[in-house]
């Protein structure tokens, strides 16, 4: 399609005075036209768009419908039944009042656009800069992060079925390419075992039968890409997605021993971050967290959380679910320092604070990154009479550790950790430790050629944070701090509530970073209203016999 940008000439008179007349309060979507005006201009999705073709319906339009859209939980359908039967929908897209509209596959193809060109985060960007110019938006103050579980828009199989949905799933997709080859090749058998969805056929019930037809699949699987690779199969189907994934999947589930395709031993799979939990949805994955199981992502969303003014999401992030929070932490403020959005102060939970973070944060942003910081789980600290890394002093300059009772290490090494960090390893000789009487509250190696406490250390601005850290996580003062950062999962449950945030509508990480992306710009119409119509913030709720509780 051809891009032609559209002249931006207002809302027709006509349009105005009936949408007026009909919403004599105001509606959302006409707050939004009359507060920030016309927010998306056609010519900032020009990329998006060849040189030649077919006139393409108006892209800034697209976009607000598509945000109004997710504020609203339409379908495509209702979304293009809206803009062309709603006097406010037509009030903030500037029609006329007889304008037709268009049909709801222009939707689909426009989100196509948008998650091609990266342009997603350009719409929740573009309401953040109006917001700034009307002046509720700035840099500095406080921000805060969480995150929750996104659940794939695949269902959730078991081993079972995966293995023969995945197999179902490649031979539908060569029947749809080249049926005429396939209904030649494809052995007899196979109709009564893949032409329908194995959930609904009758599985053996006793597990030698259904590790006998896991057996089997397997060996089919073998097949069908031997037969792809053979003489008289068209090449193009060897490329095929669905083909692909099979390839995939029986790498990851199946070995061949003496000629007899075996199912891998659970330890010989892959791990969660790279294995397959369903043909139809290949960029999710399996996770579990605090006894929750599930297949699908994970949404970080960062909002402001100033008084006096609105709640304003500046940034969400989208991973695969066995990604860790703490690998956010960087991208989060990058994204931040980009737009002039950095906070001053960022609230965050354990699972983002960890004291690398905290300082690069400072040295690279002058952040304030604020969060409990993990315990200690040496065995001297959970024992409580041992001897912790906190009851050493530490000598940076002279690099030497002193124990409480005098005796000073005899080695200081720069390292590094299993998982690469730099790391300090101290070690204390035999001779000192030996004889200690505190000896079993310190170490308990029983080697007698090596009975020295060894200290593993963090770089020193690291050690000093930790240490820092904990010392004020038991402070009223820091505890009143990190009290704003509950507000955050009121706004996970909004988005969870409103906005269907933990359900995927799409299927892959693309088009799930797209739907958190609208979600979050729908999310900033509805604060942005709340605002200009003066409607109170709730408050924590009380339960009544919380209520009964007398003031310390």
């Amino acid at each position: 399609m051809l891009l032609h940008a559209r002249q931006v000439d207002g809302v027709p008179e006509e349009t105005a005075r009936v949408a007026r007349a009909a919403f004599p309060k105001g509606s959302l979507a006409m707050r939004i036209r009359d507060e920030l005006g016309e927010l998306f201009q056609d010519a900032d999705f020009a990329g998006l768009y060849p040189s030649r073709g077919k006139p393409a319906w108006s892209p800034g339009r697209l976009a607000l419908v598509s945000v109004m859209q997710f504020a609203e939980g339409l379908s495509d359908r209702q979304a293009a039944d809206a803009v062309r039967g709603r006097l406010d929908w037509k009030y903030l897209l500037g029609l006329e009042l007889a304008d037709p509209g268009f049909d709801h596959s222009v939707l689909t193809e426009f989100r196509d656009r948008l998650i091609t060109g990266e342009a997603g985060i350009q719409l929740l960007d573009r309401v953040l800069e109006a917001a700034a110019e009307h002046g509720l938006l700035k840099a500095g103050g406080r921000a805060r992060t969480d995150s929750t579980i996104v659940l794939s828009a695949a269902r959730q199989i078991n081993g079972l079925v995966r293995l023969g949905e995945t197999l179902r799933a490649a031979l539908n997709s060569v029947a749809a390419r080249e049926p005429e080859w396939l209904a030649e090749w494809v052995p007899s058998d196979w109709f009564d075992r893949y032409a329908i969805r194995f959930e609904d056929a009758r599985l053996p019930k006793g597990k030698a039968k259904q590790a006998e037809l896991i057996e089997q699949i397997g060996a089919d699987g073998l097949g069908l890409p031997a037969a792809l690779h053979g003489p008289g199969a068209p090449a193009s189907l060897r490329l095929l997605d669905r083909v692909q994934s099979l390839r995939q999947m029986w790498i990851q589930q199946y070995f061949v021993d003496e000629g007899q395709v075996r199912r891998r031993d659970l330890n010989d799979r892959p791990p969660g971050a790279d294995r397959l939990v369903t043909p139809n949805d290949t960029d999710a994955r399996g996770s579990v967290k605090r006894g929750t199981f599930w297949d699908g992502y994970k949404v970080h969303p960062t909002e402001t959380c100033e008084p006096d003014s609105p709640n304003l999401i500046t940034y969400v992030a989208t991973t695969d679910s066995t990604v860790q929070d703490v690998r956010l932490v960087a991208p989060i403020h990058a994204h931040l320092a980009e737009r002039d959005l950095l906070p001053d102060e960022h609230l965050v939970d354990a699972g983002y604070a960890t004291a690398r973070e905290v300082v690069t944060a400072r040295r690279a942003h002058k952040v304030n990154l604020v969060g409990p910081i993990l315990a200690a789980t040496s065995w001297q600290t959970k024992d409580g009479g041992g001897l912790s890394q906190a009851d050493f002093t530490i000598d940076w300059e002279n690099r030497q550790v002193t124990c409480p009772n005098g005796a000073t290490s005899s080695r200081w090494v720069e390292d590094r950790s299993q998982e690469g960090t730099s790391v300090v390893r101290a070690r204390f000789p035999t001779v000192a430790c030996r004889p200690c009487k505190a000896r079993e509250q310190c170490t308990r190696s029983n080697s007698k050629s090596d009975m020295g406490r060894r200290i593993t250390l963090r770089p020193r601005a690291e050690y000093e944070v930790i240490q820092q850290a904990r010392a004020q996580e038991g402070t009223q003062e820091w505890k009143e701090q990190y009290a704003h950062r509950a507000g955050v999962e009121g706004t996970i449950s909004q988005g969870v509530r409103a906005l269907g945030l933990r359900r995927c509508r799409y299927h892959g990480l693309a088009k799930a970073q797209l739907q958190h992306q609208l979600t979050a710009t729908a999310m900033n119409f509805h604060r942005l209203n709340t605002w200009w119509t003066g409607v109170p913030r709730a408050c924590t709720r009380t339960s009544r016999l919380a209520a009964l509780r007398p003031a310390d």
